[in-house]
Formats: C-alpha cells, structure tokens, sequence
C-alpha cells in the first residue's frame, strides 16, 4: 500500500503431430451445423483464408512449426495482417449478430454500469483529488475540491480527448502543496505515456511534455517544482508496439524546461533489463528506487539523500532475492514490507543512513498474507488476505496492535494511502455483488465515515456468495467463491456457469463487483472464482506452486474446480464456459488443449498463447520469471508442453472458442492471439464456432472506454449463453 495503496507487480505468455492441420493450405475452411450444442439447425459460416507459411525450425533436436508467424506483424504497418484482421472481424461480426439475447445483454450492462464511480481520494495540502463517473461516460474526469466538505470542480476531463473515447488519462499525482498536478496520457490502450503538468488553480495546461514513459510511478519532489519518473528509451520507429522493454533509467524533470534538459538520476547499462520505480519520502528527504528484472518480487533498494545536491544513490538491500515494498520512513528509518524469512510477509525497518545492518522486525509473519501496508498519520495500517479476503489492521510505530479496521463485510478494501503526520486516509470496499463503496478513516480516532456509496439497479440481498475449498489433482486444497441467485441455490438445480481463473504472477484474485458478472447472474447464471495456484494468495509457497516447472498445477487447479462444479450440481456438463485474461488467456488455451470435453464454451482474451517466442515482444520479456526462458532446453520442454498455440489437437471436438484481442495491445502483443485463432481454424477440432474479436484503438485492458467494454461483454457473454443454454431474457425494471 506504500503511501497511495498496494502496487502490482509489473504485471501486471508445437508440438505438432498437429502439423498436418496447421500447415492444411490457404483455402477458406467451412464450418457447418453452428445450430445448438447438439447441432440442430445448419448455419454455414466459412473462415477467412489465412496465409500458411512453410517454416519449421529446429530447437533442441524437435522440429517446431510456425506457419502463422506473418501474423506477429504489426496490424498498423502491415497490409495482409490489416486484411486479415479486417476479415476475421467481419466473419466473427456475422455470426455474433445472429446470437439470440445480444441486445437485451448489451442494453443491462449499460443499465447496471450507468451508476456513479469514485477513486479512492488524494489529499494534498486542503486539496482533495479524485475521479469521478457519472456512469456512461467512456473515460472518468479528475475532480478537486477545497476541504472535505467543498465543491467539486473539474479539473481533466479526458472524454474530450479523442471522438471515439479511446484516448484515457493514467496516472496522475498532485504535488504536496496541491499547486500543480502531473498526468499521463495513454492512447489507444498502449502501455507508453506522454506526460503533461497542469495547473489546478487555472485549469492551464503547461509547456512540459514528457515522452516514452512506461510502468512508471510519478514522483514530485518536497518542493513542487519537479518530479522524478521512470522511462525507456524512444523506440525504433514502426516497432514501438513490438520491441522488447530495455534500458529503463530515473529522470527528474524540473517544471518549465524541456524534456531533453531533464536530470539522469538512476540507471543500470550493465543490466540493460532492470526496471526501476522511484518513491519519495513523505518529508521529502529520501528517494527510494525499487530495482526489479523480471515479475518476481525479487528486488533491489537503492536510496538516495536529496537533501545532498551530488544525490549519490546508496544500495541498501542488494541480490534481488525478496520482496521489499516501501511503506514510509522517518528521518532515515524506513518501514518495509519483506518475505524475507517469511513467506507471508512481515513488517520490518532498515536505516538508509547505515548500510548493511540487518532489518529489525516489527511485525512478525502469520497465518493470514501481509499484502501491504502504509504510514498514514503516526501508525502503520497493515492489509492482509486471509483465505483471499480482505483484513486490515493498524499497529503503532513500533508494531504494538492497536486493533482491526472494520470493514462492512466480505470482501475486497483497497487504498489507505496517505502522509506521515495526516491521520486522514479512504478506501474503498467491494464485493462480487457489491459495487466500491469509498470511506474515510482517522488513524488517531479510528472513526470510518461514508464518502461516496453507489446508487444500485439491482437488489444485492438477491443473491447469495459462498467460499468452498476442493481438491485439485495432487490432493491441494483450493478456494473457489461461487455466486448465484439465493432462488437458484434453493431449487438446486445446475445452470449455466461462467468459472473464472488466472493464477500467476504472485497476482491475487479477490472478490470485486462487476457490472458485467451481474449481468450473468441476473439471467440466471452462476459465476464461479477458483483461487489457483501461481497468485499470491496465500504467499511466496502458493506463488512457487504455480509458476517455472509447477506450471501444470494451475492447469489442474482450474480443470479439477470445473469438475467439482458439474460432480457438485451447481452446473451441468453441456453448462461449463471458462474466461481468463493475458495469463488467464494462457490458463485458458491450456485446459481447453487438455480437457476439451470439459468445457462447452471459452473465451480467451488477450492471452499468451505461444509460450516460444513470448520473451521477444515488449513486456515479454519479463515473464520469464513465471515461464522460465525458451531457449533454455529444460524450459523449452516445458513450454512446449502446455503452449495453446502448439498443443491444439486435430481430430478431437473442441469446445465453443472466442478468442479476443486488440490491435494496440502492446502488453501481450496481439499475435498471440491472432495465431492460436489461426491455428483453431485449420484444425479438425469440431462443429462449434471457433472465433477471433479484435477490437480496434483497444490495448490490453486499461483505458478501454465504457462503450467497447459493454461492447465486448456483450458480444462474449451472448456467445457463452448461446453455448451454455442460458435463456436470455428481458429483466424487468425496478
């Protein structure tokens, strides 16, 4: 939580005796009897011809092919991936539009997602910042008020940025004396930045303009007359959205002079692969950067004194071997939390201005997952996960328990950012059936108070939410959250059920509303959350568990829930359909390779789907940590072994397959999807629709405006309860 709340990971990735069915020509494929899942009623529906190329490579003495490979070009610069984007759009556009209940889906998701949002609060000086959305608008506007209590006036409104509302405002962060504010423009989903200033008395933008800035934290210095930022290098031009993420160095840059002008603070050109994110002190004293390689929690700490004009960074915590997350520091004793020792995290402070003593503990590690922590005021708020729900608590300086943080039921809280010596922090509360609700805390008095609560167009009392634990292959326990109608749970009867995973990257998936699930669940469907190993949910072990060589354990953790599911009757075995995003896409594309008669329907999106050539793409690189390398041999091996785009099998009947995308997505470049698609329709894998939507001016998920993600729900859920059998009906009015 380190001062503005808890930071994810930069997470945020052929075997071919299948070759004959990849490698089957260019004609057009026909697929026929797209009737109901017992095939009634003949609609013909013929693939685009895609291009096959004869390539086939030698890797550690296995030939591995990759006819698709045209398909990794960049849809912006070449013509036949434009043509054939264009083609698979108008295929998949044509059989979405016969889906019965389309619409009526559409228009309750902009029903349900027409209700009012707020941020979490930033407070800076008497100034308060937050975003607000009024419900339908596609991007939500940045607001400020004067004191608590005072009007809210507009200070960003990015829905005035582009026509089609694809043009998003990032980041953003207020300096101390709430004078001026520093904001990122994201365009068209990508991960890149330009970074401008405003000034929040004016509403008037200034000259600064920053370029080239990814994954980065937005740092103002105590004075407020610059910032320090993280960026890479400008790209080649016509690879900006392909070229693999290197080099990244601090910056500060001083208001009022030209980006060129600004001051080199921090780089590492002997690890052309290290990242690093710069955090100021809340006096101003310290500038911490967090060196990281991969996605692991496996970090650096190099300190710098800014009080000394030479700002000589001191390593503090070296060998990138634990996880160190800054909470705060007083004069030059920081607060840290580390697995070091401690699989589970703990709370402890190093002095920055004495190199190489040991970390003191001051909160010892426990059952329950310490997931972050913050100095707000003259305390420390801890947030833990217990069995993938949120529990906060807040200790003195010194870790003496003051008591819990009440929070208003199960459920997820995030926030509680804040300042060394301001009591004063928000957070938010949600639940699957409960939109983000915003309180405010006092750290001294320990007073929660309402600061902004949705309007519903539904009844939460409705529907009823369980946490159940069930066996996976090898006998490990799993929590799964199911969520249904209380009617549906009484009756016992199996519906249509929608099973959700991702399991990676040390991320954790705790309960949150979305208008789109509630859409689901209104019609009569169940939506099931499997916490698999590989997140973070219960700490470093159930992370190991799932990653590198144990990589099939996430695979078996989503297969065994969905059986669970069909052997317990919440679902029927024609009822199945699985979603998974970026990793979750990979989760996806392996199951349906290894259990197709599992499943009646999946939507993979923005997956990873050629786990060979992955690392060679932007932030691919990265992912290795969870992957391991493909051109290591005993990795490769691996990989090859569960990768969706090598595995698919030819002559067996796979499930209803939507793959999406988007062509600006330059996190998990949209290749991946565009070969796996490829692939699934030159194989003998079936009657059932096997689909590509690729969304344009879309990237991998921030910044979508709300009108192409009612959009894409639509489309995707009418094509799960098309494949499930939910009736889709009408939902009457309050």
């Amino acid at each position: 939580m380190a001062r503005r709340g808890c930071k994810a990971a930069l997470a945020a990735v052929l075997m071919l005796a299948a070759t004959a069915a990849l490698a089957g020509g260019p004609e057009a494929l026909p697929l026929s009897t797209l009737g109901s899942p017992k095939q009634e009623g003949v609609s013909a529906l013929t693939y685009p011809a895609t291009r096959v190329l004869p390539l086939v490579e030698e890797k550690f003495g296995q030939k591995v092919a990759d006819p698709y490979r045209w398909l990794e070009n960049d849809v912006r610069t070449d013509r036949e991936v434009e043509d054939w984007v264009a083609a698979e759009n108008r295929a998949t556009d044509s059989y979405l539009a016969t889906l019965p209940g389309r619409q009526i889906l559409k228009d309750r998701m902009k029903a349900l997602f027409n209700y009012e949002r707020y941020s979490v609060p930033r407070k800076a000086s008497s100034l308060y910042f937050y975003a607000r959305n009024s419900g339908l608008q596609n991007q939500s506007p940045l607001y400020v008020r004067e004191g608590l209590g005072g009007k809210a006036r507009l200070l960003i409104d990015p829905n005035s940025w582009a026509k089609d509302g694809t043009t998003a405002l990032a980041e953003w962060e207020p300096s101390p004396d709430g004078r001026k504010l520093v904001y990122a423009v994201q365009d068209g989903g990508s991960d890149w930045r330009t970074l401008h200033v405003i000034d929040v008395a004016t509403g008037s933008v200034l000259p600064d303009r920053i370029e080239w800035v990814k994954f980065s934290r937005l740092e103002w210095d105590r004075a407020g007359e610059g910032f320090f930022y993280s960026r890479f290098p400008a790209p080649e031009q016509g690879r900006e959205y392909l070229n693999a993420d290197l080099n990244n160095t601090v910056y500060y840059h001083r208001l009022g002079t030209d980006q060129s002008a600004d001051r080199l603070v921090y780089r590492t050109p002997a690890h052309p692969k290290w990242n690093h994110a710069a955090q100021v002190s809340d006096d101003g004293q310290w500038l911490v950067i967090t060196t990281s390689e991969g996605t692991d929690p496996r970090y650096e700490i190099v300190a710098i004194n800014l009080a000394d004009p030479k700002w000589k960074p001191r390593t503090i915590v070296s060998g990138m071997k634990n996880e160190w997350k800054f909470v705060g520091s007083v004069a030059s004793r920081m607060w840290f939390v580390t697995d070091l020792g401690a699989p589970r995290s703990r709370l402890v402070t190093l002095d920055a201005a004495r190199r190489g003593r040991a970390p003191q503990e001051i909160v010892p590690q426990r059952a329950d997952t310490l997931a972050g922590a913050s100095l707000v005021g003259r305390r420390i708020i801890l947030a833990y996960m217990s069995n993938a729900q949120s529990v906060v608590e807040m200790v003195e300086l010194d870790g003496k328990l003051v008591g819990p943080i009440p929070l208003p039921g199960i459920g997820t809280a995030a926030g509680f950012g804040g300042k060394a010596g301001d009591p004063e922090t928000f957070f938010s509360f949600s639940g699957f059936t409960t939109p983000g609700t915003i309180y405010r805390f006092n750290t001294d008095n320990q007073a929660v108070e309402e600061f902004a609560r949705p309007r519903l167009a539904f009844n939460p009392d409705d529907y009823e939410e369980e946490q159940l634990f069930y066996a996976s292959k090898d006998g490990t326990k799993v929590p799964m959250f199911i969520v249904r109608k209380k009617s549906l749970a009484r009756a016992l009867t199996p519906a249509p059920t929608l099973l959700y995973g991702y399991g990676g990257f040390n991320i954790s998936i705790l309960p949150g509303y979305s208008a789109m699930r509630m859409a689901w669940l209104e019609q009569g469907g169940v939506i099931a959350v499997a916490n698999l190993r590989g997140g973070g949910e219960y700490g470093r072990e159930w992370h190991e568990a799932g990653r590198l060589a144990n990589k099939q354990n996430v695979f078996d953790d989503f297969i065994a829930a969905g059986e669970y599911l069909i052997d317990n009757h919440y679902t029927g075995k024609d009822q199945l359909a699985i979603e998974g995003r970026s990793n979750g896409g990979l989760l996806v594309g392996a199951v349906v390779n290894q259990r197709p008669d599992l499943f009646a329907a999946a939507l993979p999106a923005v997956g990873v789907m050629d786990m060979l050539r992955f690392d060679q793409f932007t932030a691919g690189r990265y992912w290795v940590d969870d992957y391991g390398y493909p051109d290591r041999e005993a990795d490769f091996n691996i990989l090859r072994g569960y990768s969706p785009y090598h595995n698919i099998r030819s002559g067996v009947d796979y499930p209803a397959i939507l793959v999406t995308t988007a062509d600006t997505d330059d996190r998990v470049v949209p290749g991946h999807s565009f070969k796996y698609a490829a692939a699934l329709q030159a194989a003998r894998i079936g009657p059932k629709p096997h689909l590509i939507r690729i969304e344009t001016r879309a990237g991998h998920g921030s910044g979508k405006p709300t009108d192409k993600l009612i959009d894409e729900y639509a489309d995707s859920y009418a094509f799960l309860a098309r494949w499930t059998g939910l009736e889709v009906a009408p939902i009457p009015r309050n």
